[in-house]
């Protein structure tokens, strides 16, 4: 099931809502199929591209993987508060779900294209461990309003990041793959976000300086991790 959602920067966009959605339907299902393993667009990397738009490659790459693991931890601790919760528990291990499976894509894309590891990895599983369970304890609109600025930051990465892949010119295969992946998980994200609104994030004590907070400190892993 899915329904049509207001995207950032005025778009709209197909967001799910459900993690009962087939991955069959998704461009990131060709990672998790073994009979699609030998495949040319996840097997192999291009080579039509230049030392400076593969360096563009792996900083995209890096920061999506970090960005992955920090979700997943950023669940994890929200689990650990909250799992128990009836209503709440069951929305945050569905999404958490989600952020597995992006997770395990984006170690897959990490070998594909022998990309460098963050060395911030310990750092983002702390940071996202410890801000799932600082905003569960605060409550669970605050641990909504926590996903809200997370994905709306992580929805902007992921739009400027279409834009950097459109700009390498490359016929492989993989790039196209990728650029779907990408727009692919763009979407689940922001159906996160739409769903942590719609559980009133918004309601959460002093909304505007935690999102501010939390949105900063995003954009701030985004730039650490794409540099080491």
């Amino acid at each position: 099931m899915s329904t049509m959602l207001p995207c950032l920067h005025g778009r709209v966009c197909r967001a799910s809502v459900s993690w009962a959605r087939q991955l069959s339907t998704r461009a990131s299902e060709i990672y998790i199929n073994p009979s699609r393993a030998r495949d040319e667009a996840v097997s192999a990397s291009p080579r039509d591209i230049t030392p400076e738009q593969r360096r563009t490659l792996d900083a995209a790459l890096r920061v999506d993987q970090a960005g992955e693991l920090a979700a997943n931890w950023i669940y994890r601790g929200q689990m650990a508060i909250l799992g128990g919760d009836r209503q709440v528990g069951p929305l945050i291990q569905e999404m958490w779900d989600q952020e597995r499976h992006h997770l395990a894509v984006m170690d897959k894309l990490q070998m594909q294209h022998q990309i460098r590891p963050t060395v911030l990895s310990d750092v983002a599983k702390a940071a996202g461990f410890g801000l799932g369970v600082a905003t569960a304890l605060m409550g669970t609109e605050a641990a909504m309003a926590c996903t809200e600025a997370v994905e709306t930051v992580i929805g902007e990465h992921y739009d400027d990041q279409l834009k950097e892949l459109d700009s390498l010119s490359s016929s492989h295969p993989s790039m196209t793959l990728l650029s779907d992946v990408i727009r692919e998980f763009r979407d689940d994200e922001l159906g996160h976000l739409h769903t942590a609104v719609d559980h009133h994030s918004q309601r959460a004590p002093a909304h505007a300086l935690l999102s501010t907070i939390v949105g900063y400190g995003c954009k701030v892993a985004i730039e650490c991790c794409r540099k080491f």
